[in-house]
């Protein structure tokens, strides 16, 4: 059958698809733009499934908090060169999909991929559909979603790095300014959990042996290398843990004190971090 140009361009509209690409789908569907659709998916699948190993250390952070800034959404769109990640399509796509986060309350990485974004078909659909016309992996590469009394967002300014902080006991206080120092700390140094409750047994047993490790090197006696290990887990503990971290801004206090500086009993339940560098 004979494909219109007129066709074609709806096909465009419909998908985003380039005009040979949605020519050569409604062509091979006859004329049938449901099955074209479907064509141009199978395409996606096809570059996925061949750069399914492909790094993808590009991309962008995106944040949505709500209104009374109880809940906290960040979003990872990843993929695998920098030119692809100032594309339109692929910021546009970012940006639906954060949106979608927010307005559909997605536990879940899985369960936000399977959310139909405005033309019926799911994020993970349209994920599939721009890595057939781009040519190179996309993948949604992190999803973190939390609510408190009050939570505080950052994103770094190269749009690769995002903090969710959450804090109880507010009391009505402005925690704005707090929340983002506290934030850009976690964005620069990394804190593997909350407090030492939260650092996992194998992290712990690593540190351990690391620790009897170099005081073996330093020619320590065996017979004191539990202690000085355990001494070292505390170290660990003061650099790692957020709130045992000194504050960046003032290193006489830590974050703990500065939170209970700032209002009596105030605290932070949890914080995300995701990064795509």
């Amino acid at each position: 059958m004979s494909i219109t140009a007129a066709d074609v361009n709806k096909l465009r509209q419909m998908t985003g698809a380039g005009m040979m690409d949605c020519k050569k789908a409604l062509t091979e569907a006859e004329g049938d733009f449901e099955a074209a659709i479907d064509v141009l998916r199978k395409a996606g699948q096809k570059v996925a499934a061949k750069r399914a190993d492909n790094a993808t250390n590009e991309g962008v952070v995106l944040v949505a908090l709500s209104a009374d800034h109880s809940n906290g959404k960040l979003i990872a769109l990843a993929c695998e060169t920098e030119p692809v990640s100032k594309v339109a399509d692929f910021n546009n796509l970012a940006k639906s999909i954060i949106d979608k986060a927010a307005a559909s309350h997605a536990p879940s990485a899985h369960d936000l991929l399977a959310e139909p974004l405005a033309d019926g078909r799911s994020v993970e659909g349209h994920i599939i559909e721009l890595t057939g016309r781009i040519g190179e992996k996309i993948t949604l590469a992190a999803y973190e979603n939390i609510s408190a009394e009050k939570v505080v967002s950052y994103i770094h300014s190269n749009n690769k790095i995002g903090v969710l902080v959450a804090f109880e006991n507010v009391q009505g206080v402005d925690v704005s300014e707090i929340g983002k120092d506290i934030a850009m700390q976690i964005t620069a140094m990394k804190p593997v959990a909350l407090d030492k409750d939260g650092v996992d047994a194998e992290t712990i047993e690593r540190e351990i042996e690391i620790g009897k490790d170099q005081a073996r090197q330093e020619g320590k006696p065996e017979a004191m290398l539990e202690k000085i290990a355990v001494g070292k887990l505390e170290k660990f503990y003061r650099e790692q843990t957020l709130l045992n971290q000194q504050f960046v801004k003032d290193s006489s206090i830590t974050i703990r004190q500065l939170l209970e500086n700032k209002q009596k009993g105030l605290t932070i339940s949890m914080f995300k971090r995701i990064s795509l560098v």
